[in-house]
């Protein structure tokens, strides 16, 4: 199984100080974004491999193919930090047999059919049940915005 340091869901991907300090904080040393859009965007791939911080190799894929690459060992010195949009994929990486022991949410924006559930963090009812089939797979799930945060138990605000 890959060497994964954290698992984000923060719905503008890679983006400025936040990013960098979670990066920084975990010593990842390879993004992983997993988006079945992204994935089939070769402009987004760029800019978004554009924006990692230096030295920081990205990689973008479907969940089918994150999944095959996510149970592969990797190599000793390799960090992987895992970004996702929404917490559907996450459940798709699960259900593919990635073995994920903790997530946190970092930034789901306002939408039509999302409530605020937390400060940045909104969601629709299906995201709800989405979070709440990834904690019964035994995942714990916290929101997190930046690493000199506290990080929360979702489940307090789910309910």
């Amino acid at each position: 199984m890959a060497n994964i340091v954290l698992t984000r869901i923060d719905d503008r991907l890679i983006h400025g100080q936040v990013m960098t300090a979670w990066v920084k904080h975990t010593k990842a040393t390879k993004i992983i974004i997993v988006d079945d859009t992204v994935a089939k965007d070769d402009f987004m791939k760029t800019v978004l491999t554009m924006a990692a911080p230096p030295g920081i190799t990205v990689e973008v894929y479907d969940v089918n193919q994150a999944s095959e690459v996510l149970k592969q060992p990797s190599p000793e010195n390799e960090r992987i930090l895992i970004l996702v949009k929404v917490p559907k994929t996450v459940e798709g990486l699960l259900n593919n047999g990635v073995d994920l022991k903790e997530m946190i949410v970092g930034g789901i924006g306002a939408a039509p059919g999302r409530k605020r559930l937390y400060k940045n963090i909104s969601i629709s009812e299906e995201e709800r049940q989405s979070l709440l089939n990834i904690i019964d797979k035994g995942v714990e799930v916290n929101i997190h915005i930046v690493p000199d945060d506290r990080p929360q138990p979702i489940e307090k605000c789910l309910k």
